[in-house]
């Protein structure tokens, strides 16, 4: 860790910060995941699934990833730049795009809507481009971190898309 650390620039007095960035993203994951564990094991296997959708074990290793360098993004954003207008807009479009992330689990799954994740992952992706650009205009590095979120959200929507034409009644 602390040659990422010092690779992002960051202090070893950094490290709470960050962890409770990490933390915050990836208990986005694991709490939505939580409460629609039912429905996941037994309801998710029962759609018709395009031949483009990943193995189950992927989404696990992939999620991690993602929540873990959105944390290290939000930080960046956070510790320089949360007292100017523009880190606070960006900061108030993360927390957008995670609210909205949360959704479309408790969506898809919880209620089973294979068309409501579809309208929410839309949502979704609009929002993390607009957080991508928000953290840009304030921390280039936070921004090239949300690069690998918005490509698995571009590739999340279009599966989703699918699963909603293949799965219509």
């Amino acid at each position: 860790m602390n040659t990422a650390v010092s690779a992002l620039g960051l202090s070893a007095d950094d490290r709470r910060g960050l962890a409770a960035c990490i933390a915050l993203c990836e208990l986005a994951g694991v709490v939505p995941g939580a409460l629609t564990r039912e429905e996941i094991a037994e309801w998710y296997p029962t759609l018709e699934r395009p031949e483009s959708t990943p193995p189950g074990w992927v989404f696990a290793p992939v999620w991690t990833f993602l929540y873990a360098t959105m944390g290290v993004a939000l930080y960046l954003v956070f510790r320089d730049n949360a007292q100017s207008v523009r880190g606070r807009q960006a900061l108030w479009a993360f927390v957008g795009q995670l609210l909205l992330n949360v959704s479309w689990t408790l969506v898809f799954f919880g209620r089973q809507s294979v068309l409501g994740g579809f309208v929410t992952i839309v949502g979704l992706w609009l929002s993390v481009l607009t957080t991508l650009v928000a953290f840009a205009r304030v921390n280039r590095r936070a921004a090239l971190l949300l690069l690998p979120y918005v490509l698995w959200v571009s590739f999340a929507t279009l599966l989703n898309a699918r699963l909603w034409r293949l799965n219509r009644s």
